[in-house]
């Protein structure tokens, strides 16, 4: 499965897109969804923070707490 990633700042709670960065990964289909948003975070280069996250089915949206970002992973 390929899972492409957007890190990006957030205004006002809500995405801003002053600045991005992209990160593409492939994980095996039967990946459960805990190693698969630790995998994300690693990528991302965020593991280690407590995040907020939620499942969209085809996109899985990860909010670090106490920061303005947040990380959009989009499953094709």
């Amino acid at each position: 499965m390929r899972i492409d990633i957007e890190l990006t700042d957030t205004f006002g709670g809500d995405a801003n897109y002053s600045w991005v960065r992209r990160y593409t990964l492939d994980t095996p289909d039967d990946t459960t969804q805990r190693a698969l948003i630790r995998r994300i975070k690693k990528a991302a280069g965020i593991n280690g923070v407590r995040c907020n996250t939620d499942d969209h089915g085809g996109i899985i949206t990860i909010r670090p707490v106490g920061a303005c970002v947040v990380l959009f992973a989009t499953f094709s």
